[in-house]
């Protein structure tokens, strides 16, 4: 049930998953059942957040269970926490170790895998871009540990197709774990640079329209770049920042984005980060992004819920539309076929909403959390 409402409705759980749906009137709930009563809320698939390195104060690897707890109570209920290209081989490897070890933990049940947004995106790109240490040729020396150490959690794999080598990377990650996702990230590359990676893997845009740039090959020209390239190739997903002033994207660009690449690859992230940079001249009442040292764009302080409100105001998509855009869509970007819609025998990760996107429940694998 990912493009409609059924009004009035049951929906039956046994054992974590979905067994049964449909109008109250049609299915007949089993004597004995527990019941919970929506309450008049609207009841869609848990929020399914590929993209996210923080609760929007403290990054993942430094607090795991407070960062998975915040974003579970607003309603995610699968995410990967993203793994920035600041960090070195050594940091990378001690990050990839302590979200392992918290994923045994049930306060952070939620955490699927990892995003690994690095090591070799475009150094001119990104917060904190001073201190890449990434910024010397593709290294197999330096790579490879962190390939291994992440495994098959390294659901997605960040990078700038432009880099010298760079298939060399790919094909190393693939060997690892050969259903790896590919995304083209802080990236100015040409259209067939980024083609030429899609039969690898390659089928997102991280942050699409941010951390991109635009060709000039001629004087007053405009020529194609990555954000062109991924509106011309339906097949590539385009991961949108939906902050309130639509400053990471202009309400309009997100308009467009529906209107290009269609609503089955659109996914909404919240790229949350940590950072206390100063506020530029401005953007004085923004509360929900963040900025680094330089004042540069640092990701948001957002969750899933906020972002799907934000995507309704900026665009008028209805409840279901963001749904699908917060839950189905990002779960079969990275293969997560068991979650993020509901259907019978898929996993009973729910979440109850007000009409604004105000999170009232939220159940884990049918257990109220």
């Amino acid at each position: 049930m990912r493009d409609h409402f059924i009004p009035d409705a049951v929906l039956l759980i046994e054992d974590g998953k979905i067994v049964d749906f449909g109008e109250a009137r049609k299915l007949a709930i089993p004597e004995g059942a527990e019941i919970i009563d929506a309450e008049g809320a609207y009841v869609g698939p848990g929020f399914v957040d590929i993209h996210t390195h923080s609760d929007g104060t403290v990054f993942f690897q430094d607090d795991p269970v407070r960062a998975s707890q915040h974003h579970l109570k607003h309603g995610t209920t699968t995410l990967l926490p993203a793994l920035y290209f600041s960090m070195d081989t050594a940091g990378y490897l001690e990050a990839i170790a302590i979200l392992k070890d918290a994923m045994k933990k049930k306060e952070c049940a939620n955490i699927g895998g990892f995003y690994m947004e690095g090591p070799y995106l475009n150094p001119k790109f990104g917060c904190d871009k001073e201190n890449n240490p990434w910024k010397g040729p593709v290294d197999a020396a330096k790579h490879l540990p962190i390939i291994e150490a992440a495994g098959d959690l390294a659901k997605v794999w960040g990078l700038a197709p432009e880099r010298e080598n760079i298939l060399d990377f790919v094909l190393d990650a693939k060997k690892v774990n050969p259903s790896v996702v590919f995304s083209v990230a802080h990236s100015e590359a040409e259209p067939e640079q980024v083609e030429a990676l899609m039969p690898y893997g390659l089928k997102i845009g991280t942050h699409h329209l941010n951390a991109t740039g635009t060709l000039q090959k001629y004087p007053e020209c405009r020529t194609p770049c990555v954000d062109e390239t991924v509106y011309f190739n339906h097949d590539i997903y385009a991961e949108l920042i939906c902050d309130s002033r639509g400053i990471h994207v202009d309400p309009y660009l997100l308009r467009l984005t529906r209107k290009i690449k269609g609503d089955d690859h659109v996914i909404l992230i919240s790229d949350a980060y940590a950072c206390d940079g100063p506020i530029p001249e401005g953007y004085d009442d923004v509360d929900d992004i963040n900025f680094d040292h330089t004042g540069e764009i640092a990701g948001s302080k957002m969750t899933l819920d906020i972002s799907c409100r934000n995507m309704i105001k900026h665009t008028g998509a209805s409840l279901v539309d963001v749904f699908k855009f917060a839950s189905y869509n990002p779960a079969r970007a990275v293969g997560f076929t068991d979650r993020g819609e509901i259907a019978k025998g898929k996993r009973a990760d729910l979440v109850f909403v007000e009409h604004t996107m105000k999170v009232k429940r939220v159940l884990l694998a049918g257990e109220t959390v």
